[in-house]
């Protein structure tokens, strides 16, 4: 397993000052932990993540050749945890190389509350990509104080998809830093490499002060929005642990008030005054989420953390330079399983897209049939 380190810059016009200005703080992982004292309702279990992929009917002897890009704010990965991991899903250990875009740098131990958003990432990505093609996934983790400045560079080395498991309410970001952000995923857009953000786990205020708020990067129209689901081996409904409030555990979503008006491509979208969030989602709820490796312990860990990387693992399974997919997927919904059941506060779920779970969950092996390039003869 490579963990060698890189450290370079992407050339300096395509950094924001804008973005680089801006601290850490300002944005937050959204990864959640089951409530310890909470009973767990019944069928609520989590998953091995190579189990969730086989409920999501992942395809099979794929090709592959997609690198993952996964961008860090904070927090570490060791690989004892990593290795265990894999064991466990029956899966190679993939090859990680940590990049520093700013000096920051894989420190586990040193921000606990964030080295669990970490593990999450690189495991399920490793696990949704291993599944979909039996090799191991080429994984770069771009430590950054902030985040469009990490796309850059993730864009300058060539990945071809990235995950994004932090972020913030628009109002938090300002419209100049979020105008900067859509820009580097446009440019990402525009080089082939697909983006995924996570929507966000405070339902549909996204921790902000009003009952509708989005998330950026998750907002931008050139990222893919991933949203939650409660997924238990019978039934799918939206991720909300506290029904009909729009400020508590569950997915975020809604429409945007910084990137109007609503894409065309939003094909069947419930109207609103700007991009609506998320585009698709999967499995979020802790209760139902995803057991991975931690300080040598199998930790049961949801969030729509989650759902960005097992997209980006499957997504680079598909191939390389797959570039701007989204209209795409709008333009072909049976490739999900419909969410009818549940609200996240200010919206509920209902038959087609929603500002809940988007599109809805994968079906995997339809989206492989949709964006699988046949091989060159």
């Amino acid at each position: 397993m490579n963990t060698t380190e890189i450290k370079h810059r992407a050339p300096s016009e395509n950094v924001s000052i804008s973005n680089l200005s801006r601290s850490r703080t300002a944005h937050r992982p959204y990864i959640k932990y089951p409530k310890s004292t909470a009973p767990r309702a019944a069928g609520a279990k989590p998953w091995d993540v190579s189990a969730l992929c086989e409920a999501y009917d992942w395809p099979t002897g794929l090709t592959g050749g997609g690198v993952i890009g996964i961008i860090e704010l904070g927090g570490g990965w060791v690989s004892a945890d990593l290795e265990q991991f894999c064991e466990s899903n029956n899966i190679p250990v993939p090859s990680v190389v940590d990049v520093s875009v700013d000096g920051t740098r894989n420190a586990p131990g040193v921000d606990p509350g964030s080295d669990g958003e970490v593990a999450l990432d690189i495991q399920v990505t490793a696990a949704a990509y291993s599944v979909a093609t039996g090799k191991p996934a080429t994984i770069r983790v771009y430590w950054a104080k902030d985040i469009a400045p990490a796309v850059r560079m993730a864009i300058h080395d060539s990945c071809d998809v990235c995950s994004i498991s932090w972020g913030s309410d628009e109002a938090e970001w300002g419209n100049a830093a979020a105008q900067d952000m859509e820009q580097a995923a446009v440019a990402a857009a525009a080089a082939g490499m697909i983006v995924f953000a996570a929507a966000g786990d405070n339902d549909s205020s996204d921790g902000g002060p009003n009952a509708a708020n989005v998330d950026t990067p998750a907002s931008c129209p050139h990222v893919i929005a991933c949203g939650g689901t409660r997924k238990t081996a019978t039934l799918e409904t939206v991720w909300n642990n506290d029904p009909g409030k729009p400020s508590g555990e569950g997915t975020g979503g809604g429409f945007s008030t910084l990137f109007h008006p609503m894409p065309a491509w939003q094909i069947g979208a419930p109207h609103g005054p700007g991009r609506m969030v998320p585009d698709v989602a999967a499995n979020a709820d802790p209760e139902t989420g995803y057991n991975v490796v931690l300080n040598g312990q199998v930790s049961p860990t949801g969030g729509t953390s989650a759902v960005a990387p097992l997209y980006a693992g499957l997504f680079a399974a598909f191939g390389t330079k797959l570039g701007w997919v989204l209209p795409a997927l709008w333009h072909n919904p049976l490739s999900f399983n419909d969410i009818t059941i549940g609200d996240n506060g200010a919206f509920r779920a209902r038959p087609g897209p929603d500002a809940c779970t988007g599109l809805g969950s994968p079906i995997a092996s339809d989206l492989a049939a949709l964006l699988v390039r046949p091989a060159a003869m």
